[in-house]
């Protein structure tokens, strides 16, 4: 049986902070990459930004928990890569061209985001930008 590949994807941190603590359709997104169907990518910059905003006081997560969870939720379903492009696009959130850079570098299928920069944005280098409705939406067909 000749099965298509699964769609790359790089997640913002809010897709993916939501998706792991919230669940919702951002988790169904994490659920999909564990079911084999989407292959989330993943730079160091990014992954550190997930830890980061992970141990926010508000989420009030030990660092053990916070381990886990990026063990068992992201590392066993993402495909590491190593960011060679600089891009300087996003000029009201500089921060947010990390996620561009690994949608660049990473092949990526789609960039899945909540934040209104890259979402106006739309596509960068035909990679299109996508809500995560637009991405599960689109995908069903």
């Amino acid at each position: 049986m000749n099965r298509a590949r699964p769609s790359r994807v790089v997640l913002d941190t809010n897709v993916f902070v939501s998706g792991i603590l919230f669940g919702g359709k951002p988790g169904r997104i994490l659920s999909r990459a564990r079911e084999g169907n989407l292959r989330l990518l993943l730079s160091a910059e990014i992954l550190e930004e997930y830890i980061r905003v992970l141990s926010y006081p508000k989420f009030d997560l030990p660092a053990a928990d916070i381990k886990r969870l990026i063990r068992e939720e992201l590392i066993l379903f993402s495909e590491p890569v190593l960011i060679h492009t600089d891009i300087r696009f996003i000029r009201e959130d500089p921060a947010d061209d990390k996620y561009l850079a690994l949608a660049v570098d990473g092949k990526a299928d789609a960039l899945l985001s909540g934040g209104r920069h890259l979402l106006r944005a739309g596509a960068f280098r035909n990679i299109p930008i996508l809500t995560v409705e637009a991405f599960l939406s689109k995908s069903r067909r």
